[in-house]
């Protein structure tokens, strides 16, 4: 019953680390 609550707070924050990790490889070779 915990999964409404962590789906609500997990796209902001997977989105937002997908980016820093993307601009990171793409700027950090």
């Amino acid at each position: 019953m915990t999964t409404k609550q962590q789906h609500s707070v997990r796209p902001a924050f997977t989105l937002v680390e997908l980016l820093v990790v993307i601009a990171i490889i793409e700027g950090g070779t």
